[in-house]
């Protein structure tokens, strides 16, 4: 009988733990009835009761996972900002599509491309190969 009462109590405490556990890494929008705070004493304070109508009444079900968006995705975040705060990021965006075109411009440059020359050993063949006779 002793050995019966420890294994109940072993399965008890258990339980007792994943409830306290569980009901605190829940999010607070799956506390159903009082708040997440409510539950917890509820649970710590009525070990297995408590446990018991945490499962039963305290825990809400999964719905649909949460929809996350982009802040650029997301119609309520764009519809707060202030218009001060888009024509500063349009004006920030359009800076940086010029510097990108001026480099774009650079890199086109003929002056800065250096003279080939193949006739120096040292110098790469048109395959890559460097001090090939060509």
């Amino acid at each position: 009988m002793a050995r019966l009462l420890l294994v109940l109590a072993l399965v008890a405490t258990a339980f007792w733990v994943y409830t306290i556990v569980d009901c605190a890494v829940q999010p607070s929008t799956r506390h159903r009835g009082v708040s997440k705070g409510a539950w917890m004493v509820i649970v710590i304070l009525l070990p297995v009761l408590g446990g018991i109508l945490w499962f039963l009444v305290g825990r809400g079900r999964a719905g649909a996972p949460a929809l996350r968006r982009a802040p650029d995705d997301d119609p309520e975040f764009l519809g707060r900002l202030s218009p001060a705060a888009r024509a500063d990021q349009d004006e920030r965006i359009r800076r940086l599509e010029e510097e990108l075109a001026q480099l774009d411009s650079e890199a086109d440059d003929p002056r800065d491309a250096r003279p080939e020359t193949r006739d120096d050993p040292g110098d790469d063949d048109a395959r890559g190969q460097r001090g090939a006779v060509s």
